[in-house]
């Protein structure tokens, strides 16, 4: 009995010098505290790779850490979304992801992941129209006239995309199906060989998204005969929609959103949907996605689950109908 009480003190005296160590209190450091990766599906230089880089730069102004642009290109974006799948769910690596997130869950058998499982859908960004483009010299200059002259000449017509299963290619073949026509898919690798071609007249007709055929359109290269958009895309405002070329209701847009490996926890997902709305609402971001055909789309998680489940439901309808393979 007389040794409880000094071992109890000494017990307490040990407990109390260890708590008294520097460090010992100190809490978890704040997120963020290094910087974060931003991984990008395809290579620098392309539609998404420019959002990326200006919605991450805006974020990394107000978040206070750098945001690293990774290209990973490949696979139709496959391997930049395992990288994210597979990468700690610290908030340190992230995706800037597109409609293939949807399209590749129909197009790859079996499905290469599950997004609603295997990620957070933390925001959608934006979203760029599909346009339909064509080379200068073809006889038709709208909708109407290119919807004639397929009928008259059934699988007569190609069109050219950045590749098979690729956004531009699903939303023509939808397109197709809704106007009761058939066009013959040329795929490429990428959307900059597939415009090149229709400049010089290997294909009529291209489908990409606006911010790669605006400079083309531009220089007299390239004329655009509908935006797959609900409404006019500023930078083409002249050009109408497919609503307004006789199909209401449908719509074709490359829609961009942030992503993070599942797990990572709530306080980091909020935090950083919070820092892309705060993003959004800048008049530069808003001014530099118009600048390249596209749009600001602020919204809830639950809206951006909603609409990459929704895509994924029309692109596994697509693929059953028409036995689209990816290249």
């Amino acid at each position: 009995m007389r040794l409880a009480f000094p071992l109890a003190r000494r017990s307490a005296l040990a407990l109390l010098t260890v708590l008294a160590l520097p460090g010992a209190w100190a809490q978890a450091p704040a997120y963020p505290d290094r910087p974060i990766k931003l991984v990008v599906g395809y290579p620098a230089g392309g539609a998404v790779d420019i959002v990326a880089r200006t919605v991450g730069q805006a974020m990394s102004v107000s978040m206070g850490q750098p945001i690293v642009i990774e290209n990973k290109p490949g696979a139709g974006t496959n391997i930049a979304v395992k990288s994210v799948i597979s990468a700690a769910p610290d908030g340190y690596t992230l995706m800037l992801a597109a409609n293939a997130l949807a399209a590749n869950m129909a197009l790859y058998q079996p499905a290469p992941f599950d997004a609603e499982k295997d990620l957070v859908l933390i925001s959608q960004v934006g979203r760029v129209p599909v346009v339909i483009a064509a080379n200068p010299s073809v006889p038709y200059n709208t909708v109407a006239q290119l919807i004639a002259a397929a009928k008259a000449k059934p699988d007569g017509i190609a069109f050219a995309s950045p590749g098979n299963g690729a956004t531009p290619h699903m939303a023509v073949e939808l397109f197709a199906k809704a106007a009761g026509i058939e066009l013959q898919h040329v795929p490429y690798r990428g959307g900059g060989p597939a415009i090149t071609d229709t400049i010089g007249g290997q294909v009529p007709l291209v489908a990409v998204n606006a911010l790669e055929a605006l400079p083309h359109v531009k220089s007299g290269k390239l004329k655009v005969l509908a935006a797959l958009s609900a409404d006019r895309t500023s930078i083409f405002p002249d050009v109408p929609t497919i609503a307004e070329s006789g199909y209401p209701g449908f719509e074709a847009s490359v829609c961009y959103g942030l992503v993070a490996p599942a797990g990572t926890p709530k306080a980091i997902t909020d935090r950083l949907h919070a820092e892309v709305q705060k993003a959004l609402g800048q008049p530069e971001v808003k001014a530099r996605m118009t600048g390249v055909g596209g749009e600001v789309t602020p919204g809830s998680s639950a809206q951006f689950a909603a609409l990459v489940r929704s895509e994924r439901q029309r692109y596994e309808k697509l693929v059953k109908e028409t036995g689209i393979k990816p290249d």
